[in-house]
């Protein structure tokens, strides 16, 4: 599951192939869509909760409020069947579906991070991440990946930036799934599921708030 960008995405996979999946589009619905999504794909594939082996979650980057849903409910799965969690970076993901998709290396994946920023990374091929993800606004770093073609929102957002912007715009969940199967199938470790912020949230306390005492 992943709910690192707009994109609400589950899949189910049997360790070859993907075996049914869901997405939808809504950036301010993670918390409605996600389980819904799980019963879908579960119902679809007539599989029982107890038959999972695993739970593959994408860690980000993302936003602070989406990114913290996909978690918690892959971490709440975990604790409630006993399984393993794992965690896999959504741009790694989105890099593997553009290589699906036919988008050959060098190349970079750019996601939506808001405040006129993008998440990115660069990659050598769809499996192959070259660095550590960042955040920078789009015309600091048009210079760096001059040439390359960007997959992902972010690119599609910016197209004076990225003037070579490709698809898919969103991680798909049977992508993240695909790549970890063969990641663990090749005896890879995966990442623990901590979140990649990259930033402090949006939404803060205010530092100097008024304090109302009863009288």
């Amino acid at each position: 599951m992943d709910t690192a960008t707009p994109a609400v995405t589950v899949a189910l996979h049997d360790g070859t192939s993907v075996i049914a999946e869901s997405g939808q589009v809504d950036a301010r619905r993670h918390g409605e869509l996600l389980l819904p999504a799980v019963d879908r794909v579960l119902a679809e594939a007539g599989v029982k909760p107890d038959a999972l082996t695993a739970v593959v979650v994408g860690t980000g980057p993302g936003p602070y409020t989406g990114l913290r849903v996909g978690l918690v409910t892959a971490a709440t799965f975990g604790s409630a069947l006993g399984l393993p969690v794992h965690g896999l970076c959504t741009l790694d993901g989105l890099a593997y579906a553009a290589g699906l998709d036919g988008l050959a290396g060098p190349f970079a994946v750019a996601t939506d991070a808001r405040r006129k920023e993008v998440y990115w990374a660069r990659y050598a091929d769809a499996r192959t991440r070259v660095g550590e993800p960042s955040v920078d606004r789009p015309a600091d770093i048009t210079a760096e990946l001059a040439g390359l073609p960007v997959a992902g929102a972010g690119a599609e957002l910016y197209p004076e930036a990225f003037p070579d912007a490709r698809g898919p715009r969103y991680v798909a969940a049977g992508a993240l799934a695909a790549l970890a199967a063969e990641r663990l199938a090749a005896g890879q470790e995966l990442p623990e599921p901590r979140p990649l912020y990259l930033r402090r949230p949006d939404a803060q306390v205010p530092k100097n708030y008024k304090v109302v005492t009863p009288k």
